[in-house]
């Protein structure tokens, strides 16, 4: 855990999001070239999900020279790589830590946000997170307008849960995304640093957190957050940008990193050959982890 976190600190890299849920699975695996027709019912399309995820996390350009962490789903979490489970594959075989997605997904819009629906079950997939050794956690929640109730709503729902993974040994990721498409995503993105200030000003000094935002509309807008005690990365999402603009946008802002997932995984595709595949995602990689560098 020691050697883990001093990686996620220190080290140069970014972080793969290979956690699309149920939801957004199908979308995944049809851009992926797996259309919805191709298979019948859930298992067969999380096994299809796994093999695609396998295909990734073993290419040779899936590499800790590049990539800091990973980002996986629970069902991810419980499959096996090469006879391991899937975060002792990424730490022991790749030197990549592992983080599991723990959101039950986003409620319906309320205050201009959508809040985390509730999640019963935390306290026990955090047991088997331990378990399974996973060194953090992730949990997305997204703000659509500026509006500063919602957004300290969502803030506060953020740091509660992210106090709850603290408490069971894990290191939480706490993801209020800004939409990309929000008329007034500046002025949102001011709300969001303030609230999370003043949630950080909450932890004792031994408690770290990692922080998932979307890339802000002025560049460097959240220096104050990377240069915070408490926070060991602050890194963004891709947010439905596409990979050279999400890699232009992110190149200008000095130490945001990169948690992206379809900017990672656009282009691959399952008719391709291991060659061209591998081609592909080590480009990918190496245009990430360059844009992660600055």
């Amino acid at each position: 855990m020691t050697n883990q976190l001093e990686k996620m600190k220190n080290e140069q890299g970014f972080i793969a999001a290979l956690d699309q849920s149920g939801g957004s699975t199908p979308k995944a695996l049809e851009s992926y070239g797996v259309p919805e027709d191709s298979y019948s019912g859930e298992q067969e399309m999380y096994d299809l999900v796994h093999e695609m995820r396998t295909r990734i996390i073993t290419s040779p350009g899936f590499d800790s020279k590049y990539i800091l962490g990973a980002i996986l789903f629970e069902q991810t979490m419980d499959s096996k790589i090469e006879d391991l489970f899937t975060a002792d594959y990424l730490w022991e075989k790749k030197g990549i830590v592992p983080f599991l997605k723990i959101d039950k997904g986003l409620a319906d819009e309320a205050e201009g946000v959508q809040l985390m629906k509730p999640n019963p079950g935390l306290d026990n997939l955090l047991k088997r997170a331990n378990e399974k050794n996973v060194f953090g956690t992730k949990m997305r929640s997204v703000v659509k307008e500026a509006n500063p109730e919602g957004i300290k709503k969502v803030v506060e729902q953020q740091f509660e849960t992210g106090k709850q993974i603290l408490a069971a040994g894990l290191v939480p990721i706490i993801e209020p995304e800004v939409d990309i498409n929000s008329k007034d995503k500046e002025k949102s993105e001011e709300i969001l640093k303030e609230e999370i200030l003043n949630q950080l000003g909450t932890l004792n000094e031994d408690q770290n957190v990692m922080l998932k935002v979307t890339i802000p509309t002025v560049d460097n807008f959240y220096k104050e957050l990377i240069d915070h005690p408490n926070v060991v990365r602050v890194v963004a999402l891709s947010g439905g940008y596409p990979r050279e603009e999400a890699i232009d946008k992110l190149a200008a802002n000095n130490g945001l990193i990169a948690s992206f997932s379809r900017a990672l995984s656009e282009g691959l595709s399952a008719n391709q050959t291991d060659k061209e595949f591998n081609t592909m995602i080590e480009d990918s990689i190496k245009k990430i982890y360059t844009a992660s560098l600055t």
